[in-house]
């Protein structure tokens, strides 16, 4: 994720031709809808789940991670087995009040190490690669009721929103000129004769337009401090999700978590990645205010480290990794899903964290009990050939 110094509305220009997104006006959204919140929090590099989570209390971490290993006495511990990074103290924060739980053990239905195929997978939920060219959450809406509707945050259209559904799509940019506001008169000229190209343009101002009430001064290009670039980055999120008639459901995403050497433990490069993760997750927290209650967040990677720590030390790509899910809707509970530990014999083709998750279970459950999709629309239309892995039960309360 881009931390710049300073937010500000994007020229219209730029948002129909960098962004190359839709923007369409969303239908009312009936009352149940429009209080059910979900954000999907895609860390991208393949996030090292065995110091998200640190296994404490198996006998064989310590052994395999060596210097990289979360020291004891600096782990936020969740029970005698579990505890958290010190870089996510907010999300800790949220487990101790039963609104954020872990699901260490999860992956993808097929076993892929590259970043590029994983991703695809995971966004488009296939039951294999390349079975499907649609994203999860764009069929995901096409079969929810109440006309819910989903925003991009980002400079791009993630797959897992790609489709023939409509979203909204937005992304902090650069100051807008005073050539480049004429632009948009111009644009405007211009679409006005095309019914569908003069809507998606409008809509577009119009989400711009919101975006600028969340600074307070009109203009969003107020400086904000480095160190809370992600957690307003994440509370600007929150306040589309918070407004009449506005998106229900949002994806952001997060980069840097390839961590082939130096990835550090309590510090260093993964360390100020988590960081991240926390402010976005306290940001959304923050700008919810009370649709907080109503929310589920879930963050994922594409797959997790290697047990053993590399040369260079580092770790290198593996299989199963730690799925995070918070939120005032979540059922307050323990971890999720079995662990199948750290011993030699257990290892996936003895080298990483074998998974006993498959990552739709998570998401189908969530989408089961808090968006409120039939179980049949989750197997044949949402993840297609999914049956054998069926929504997890209890996660929402």
């Amino acid at each position: 994720m881009t931390q710049d110094n300073a937010f500000s509305r994007r020229a219209a220009l730029k948002l129909g031709a960098s962004l190359g997104v839709t923007f369409l006006a969303s239908p009312a959204l009936g009352a149940a809808e429009a209080k059910r919140k979900l954000v999907v929090i895609i860390c991208r590099g393949a996030m090292d789940g065995l110091s998200v989570s640190p296994p404490i209390g198996d006998a064989n971490y310590y052994a395999l991670r060596g210097p990289i290993a979360i020291p004891a006495d600096a782990a936020l511990k969740l029970d005698g087995d579990f505890a958290l990074h010190p870089k996510l103290a907010g999300i800790y924060a949220l487990t101790q009040a039963g609104q954020a739980r872990i699901a260490p053990a999860v992956a993808i239905p097929e076993r892929i190490r590259s970043h590029f195929e994983a991703q695809d997978l995971l966004e488009s939920g296939g039951d294999h690669l390349y079975a499907t060219t649609t994203g999860w959450l764009n069929r995901a809406l096409s079969v929810q009721s109440g006309g819910v509707t989903a925003l991009a945050v980002g400079a791009q259209e993630p797959l897992i929103l790609r489709g023939p559904s409509p979203i909204q799509s937005w992304s902090p940019g650069g100051k807008v000129t005073q050539d480049m506001a004429r632009i948009s008169t111009v644009l405007q000229d211009l679409y006005a004769s095309d019914p569908m190209l003069s809507r998606a343009f409008a809509s577009g101002m119009q989400t711009e337009a919101m975006a600028e009430t969340f600074s307070g001064d009109g203009t969003m290009n107020a400086p904000v401090q480095p160190q809370r670039a992600a957690h307003d980055y994440a509370v600007t999120t929150a306040k589309f999700l918070t407004q009449a008639g506005g998106p229900s459901i949002a994806v952001l995403s997060l980069d840097g978590y390839d961590t082939h050497a130096g990835q550090g433990a309590v510090n260093g490069q993964l360390a100020n990645h988590l960081r991240n993760l926390d402010d976005v997750v306290n940001g959304l927290h923050d700008g919810l205010g009370d649709s907080w209650s109503n929310t589920a967040i879930i963050a994922v990677t594409e797959f997790g480290r290697t047990a053993h720590i590399n040369g260079t030390g580092g770790t290198d790509h593996g299989t199963a990794s730690t799925m995070i899910l918070a939120g005032g809707a979540l059922r307050r509970g323990g971890i999720i899903g079995d662990w199948p530990t750290l011993a030699d014999t257990k290892l996936f083709e003895n080298r990483d964290l074998a998974p006993t998750l498959d990552v739709r279970q998570v998401f189908k459950g969530v989408l089961r009990d808090h968006m409120g999709l039939e179980a049949r629309a989750l197997d044949e239309t949402v993840f297609p050939g999914s049956s054998a892995a069926p929504a997890l039960n209890g996660l929402i309360a």
